[in-house]
């Protein structure tokens, strides 16, 4: 039999939810969590119905110098098809109907209120998989980014991740996204919507752990997501950065960022659009609070003998943030601290 307090909203949680009045409290979420990487991203539909199939050139055709009289070689490029899945994760709302008539005029508020509950629970899936899902060990979600830069050098995407000396079990990540159709984005299925579908099931009957009936209001939450990668040169992870060496002032986080501004092909972002290839939507810098504040820390540290180019405030769509030479700088708190070593 389930237990009840674990999985359904029961009559201490709703006078926990209420003010002093008798009116429903607006509930604090001190669960949310600080994941700006699911304001940059953008989604695009799959052309694959839950599948996203996508072709990227491995290799450029070779040319010759001529002469008279002499033919001209024949040579062609080379592609690969690449495929992306989706995959979809779902949460059930549910509150027994006699328990919301203890509560008259409260209905709707009770019910919205745990409903944000759920979206943010959704919210912080999302984000998480965003960075470390992997179809390999979990084929229901889908490939996050750690499962693509994920062995140090080797050709391909593991070009572009740096190693910043971490050996224990205490690393962390810095990543450099670049967001855009030609290159990182979401994907959801095709014919369907992007984001949080949110559905009111109504007046359900339902049954107890020992079959007896009773009648609930139900929300359904599912959210629909995939991933790609569609060029794999203009993202960069800073791997193997030892948290608590961050901490202590002995790891040269600036070095590792330059590193990987140019790695990235960051700094060639102004000059995508005139070589012929499609402007990146956005681009953005992300780790977690702890790497934040030793970015910050660093910042602050500007003597004559240390100079280099730190953080600096912008203002990005009405928002005050931390740039990098003029990429934002978000803060993710799906990013661990106890990531393995990338080797």
């Amino acid at each position: 039999m389930a237990t009840l307090g674990q999985n359904y909203l029961g009559i201490i949680e709703m006078l926990k939810a209420r003010d002093p009045d008798g009116t429903a409290a607006t509930v604090v979420e001190l669960l949310a969590a600080n994941n700006a990487i699911l304001d940059d991203a953008i989604a695009v539909e799959c052309n694959d119905g839950t599948k996203h199939r996508h072709t990227i050139r491995t290799g450029l055709p070779s040319v010759s110098w001529g002469a008279l009289y002499q033919g001209i070689p024949q040579s062609k490029s080379s592609t690969q098809q690449v495929e992306d899945t989706t995959g979809f994760c779902e949460g059930l709302s549910t509150v027994d109907e006699r328990l919301l008539k203890l509560y008259p005029g409260l209905e709707a508020q009770v019910r919205m209120n745990e409903g944000m509950s759920f979206i943010e629970s959704l919210n912080q899936e999302m984000a998480t998989g965003i960075f470390y899902h992997d179809t390999a060990t979990s084929p229901e979600k889908f490939k996050g980014l750690s499962a693509r830069y994920s062995t140090l050098g080797g050709g391909g995407a593991g070009n572009n991740i740096i190693d910043a000396g971490g050996t224990g079990s205490d690393n962390t990540s810095i990543w450099f996204v670049t967001w855009g159709e030609m290159y990182t984005h979401l994907l959801y299925p095709k014919g369907s919507m992007a984001g949080i579908d949110r559905e009111d099931m109504g007046r359900q009957r339902v049954e107890d752990g020992n079959g007896n009936p009773y009648y609930v209001q139900e929300e359904k939450f599912s959210w629909h997501i995939g991933a790609a990668v569609r060029d794999w040169r203009f993202n960069c992870r800073i791997a193997n950065i030892d948290v608590s060496d961050l901490a202590a002032g002995s790891v040269d986080i600036y070095k590792w960022m330059r590193k990987a501004y140019y790695k990235g092909k960051f700094s060639s972002r102004r000059r995508i659009a005139s070589g012929g290839q499609t402007p990146p939507v956005s681009q953005a810098i992300y780790c977690n609070a702890d790497v934040m504040e030793a970015l910050d820390a660093a910042a602050h540290n500007n003597g004559s003998s240390d100079n280099f180019t730190r953080l600096r405030p912008m203002e990005i769509e009405g928002k005050e943030v931390l740039t990098y030479r003029g990429i934002p700088v978000r803060e993710c708190e799906a990013i661990l601290n106890t990531e393995a070593r990338v080797v």
